[in-house]
């Protein structure tokens, strides 16, 4: 795992996980191992996601673990836009089977486990790291989705799930973000608004990419500003800032060019349909009671459950690593860089 940034050991930490981000990659590494639990069911993709958890939990120590999981039957986003998520393949009834299966088995092991109605798991994630950081908490969020980085901040890190597994993803501070995209985390989701997403079926402003967007935002501060500017004043500050900016960096001048994209019929509309969308919420009650002793979420877990569920799934490697990991009292600086 690549760390950067300033560490957070002195407050508590909340590890959230985007569970069907790490049951998706699980199920496309592991499905040549057709590993089935003591029931005869498939079981690769909940044992991929079981070991991921535990080697993360290993690396951070957390005091409290969260788990987000996405309503599969109903979208709230998917009737506002139907063609959200449209044009991926159609899943596999094994994966559905254990991403059906994998709230329970987080629940009995006593994790905190959320559905949100009609929402995702990247909204827990949204709601995870507000609540850490109106707590007072650190916080870690585990997931693939590009969207979390919004949420990067002094006290909250994304561990952007890449192939390798956990120890291979980068642990993503605000300054490894700006260096990687050319953006601070405050303007990241107006930069995905302008870029648009072609995994969420959602095209961006038409003419502004991964190259010009981030100028954009970082010579004009944010949206508002540009919106501001081609409201009041046809834009021409937008022109006169990113043209001077040009002229410093020896490039060609963009000004006359970026306010006509951004002007042209639809571009604003666009770019704040993109926002609305990718927005996640914030405000989700995620049932976190840490204070109170035995709230499901908070380690160490109960040895007699891990034995039980993580035995279920019939590989004893994994069984004597959960006990060692969730059972054990969480060192805050045994085994990790929370930095």
């Amino acid at each position: 795992m690549q760390t950067s940034g300033t560490p957070f050991t002195d407050r508590r930490l909340l590890l959230a996980v985007d569970a069907p981000s790490l049951l998706h990659r699980s199920h496309h590494a592991r499905s040549d191992t057709g590993l089935l639990d003591r029931g005869g069911r498939p079981a690769w993709a909940l044992h991929g996601m079981l070991r991921q958890i535990l080697e993360a939990i290993d690396m951070f120590a957390p005091d409290a673990v969260i788990f987000g999981l996405d309503d599969r039957s109903h979208s709230i986003r998917a009737a506002t836009y139907p063609d959200y998520k449209a044009g991926r393949a159609e899943k596999d009834a094994t994966l559905v089977d254990q991403l059906d299966r994998a709230g329970a088995m987080l629940d009995a092991l006593g994790f905190n486990t959320v559905t949100p109605p009609g929402l995702e798991a990247d909204d827990v994630n949204a709601s995870a790291a507000t609540w850490a950081e109106r707590e007072g908490w650190s916080c870690v969020l585990i997931t693939s989705d590009r969207d979390a980085f919004a949420h990067i901040s002094d006290h909250t890190r994304v561990l952007r799930l890449i192939n390798g597994g956990i120890a291979a993803s980068p642990l993503l501070s605000p300054a490894r973000l700006e260096s990687m995209y050319g953006i601070a985390p405050e303007h990241y989701l107006e930069y995905a608004a302008l870029r648009g997403d072609a995994s969420d079926n959602l095209p961006g402003v038409a003419g502004i990419g991964e190259k010009t967007a981030p100028v954009l935002l970082t010579q004009m501060g944010s949206m508002q500003s540009v919106w501001a500017d081609i409201d009041h004043a046809d834009g021409l500050n937008l022109v006169a800032t990113l043209d001077s900016y040009c002229e410093e960096e020896g490039l060609r001048k963009i000004g006359a060019g970026l306010l006509k994209r951004l002007t042209a019929p639809g571009a604003r509309e666009r770019f704040e349909f993109n926002l609305a969308i990718m927005s996640g919420r914030t405000d989700l009650d995620l049932g976190l009671t840490p204070d109170v002793p035995g709230s499901p979420g908070l380690l160490p877990l109960d040895v007699e459950r891990v034995l039980r569920v993580v035995g279920h799934l019939n590989v004893t490697a994994t069984t004597d690593l959960a006990l060692r990991v969730l059972t054990e009292p969480p060192a805050s600086a045994q085994g990790a860089d929370r930095g």
